[in-house]
């Protein structure tokens, strides 16, 4: 898998047109399975076939079970500065109920090594919604998290997949429902707490200490060019969209005759325009109405004139320097809001 790896990143040499890459994510599947040389090697492939700008952001995912204080120290000598590490909670209870493979126990001494062996830039994972929790629960979840001084905080709302054990449990009613109300209610909760800790939410589910945004998350909000490597990997250059498949088996023996295994999709002005609002309108910074205008020749403040000014009237929206940009209130609502402002051509 690693051979095949590095033989895409070759293969993708052109994908970019030139352009720096200023981040490189190790996310997805288990990239912490990898050793220091597997991942060393990856990295170098990066560095050969492209322009890698001087102060790029290096990102590792990994559980906690996966960051054993050895694996920590091998980590910290690799050109990898930033760990996102999915925490979920620190309750017992919750990491069985969400069947996770590390103890509250493993997730706190993780995050002591890490901050031992000089990983200064970390992200925590943590999920809110989830039944039968209230917001005092939720509370003291946020509060341990930020007992370990992460950089960054990304938070997500619980949410059951049809063809999901959970999915197949609450059709069965052996699951119950997620309290929207109680989940709003955590979300705000989570906003003002983290706030009053020094974090900006600069992305609905994403909060950061100041000059701590995941520059590589930004580039999807900002839709900035990204090339994805390997099985299931999505890519983007602005005019169209790449699917690699899915399965490992596949994938390997396609690059061995030096195919790169993917689906291609050109993506439509209406469609570019689209993600375009769906992305930013997720941001602090918003949607850029006169960029979609000169960029794209489309004048959403304009044609949807009544709808966004039914936004600014219930307080789900503001509009700053010529950016639509959601409050708190209307964050609870993004997808919707996103879509009722899609474009059709």
């Amino acid at each position: 898998m690693v051979k095949a790896l590095i033989e895409e990143i070759y293969l993708q040499k052109d994908y970019l047109n030139g352009e720096s890459v200023g981040t490189i994510y190790f996310g997805g599947g288990t990239p912490s399975l990898l050793n220091k040389e597997e991942l060393e090697s990856i990295i170098e492939a990066v560095y050969t076939t492209f322009c890698v700008k001087a102060n790029a952001e290096v990102t590792l995912e990994a559980n906690p079970d996966d960051l054993s204080l050895n694996k920590l120290r091998e980590l910290s000598k690799t050109r990898i500065n930033r760990l996102s590490i999915g925490i979920q909670s620190f309750d017992e209870k919750v990491l069985k109920f969400l069947n996770r493979a590390h103890s509250s126990k493993e997730a706190t001494i993780c995050l002591r090594h890490a901050k031992s062996v000089g990983f200064d830039n970390v992200s925590l994972d943590l999920i809110y919604g989830i039944p039968g929790r209230n917001e005092h629960q939720w509370l003291a979840d946020l509060t341990t998290a930020v007992s370990f001084g992460p950089k960054h905080i990304s938070a997500y709302s619980l949410t059951i997949e049809p063809e999901t054990v959970f999915g197949r449990w609450q059709n069965s009613n052996r699951f119950p429902g997620i309290d929207e109300e109680e989940a709003a209610i955590q979300f705000e909760i989570m906003i003002n707490f983290l706030e009053q800790h020094g974090f900006e939410q600069y992305e609905i589910s994403n909060f950061s200490q100041p000059g701590f945004y995941s520059k590589h998350n930004s580039s999807y909000w900002k839709q900035e060019k990204y090339l994805g490597i390997g099985p299931s990997a999505h890519s983007y250059n602005g005019e169209t969209r790449q699917f690699n498949v899915k399965k490992n088996g596949i994938y390997i023996k396609e690059i061995d005759t030096n195919v790169i295994p993917m689906t291609m999709e050109h993506l439509s002005k209406a469609d570019i325009i689209n993600e375009y609002i769906l992305t930013t309108l997720r941001t602090k910074w918003g949607m850029d109405l006169r960029f979609i205008h000169e960029q794209y020749g489309s004048n959403i403040l304009f044609e949807k004139a009544q709808y966004i000014e039914q936004l600014l009237d219930i307080g789900y929206a503001t509009v700053n320097n010529n950016c639509l940009i959601l409050t708190n209130a209307g964050k609870l609502l993004a997808d919707k809001i996103s879509s009722d402002l899609f474009v059709n051509s």
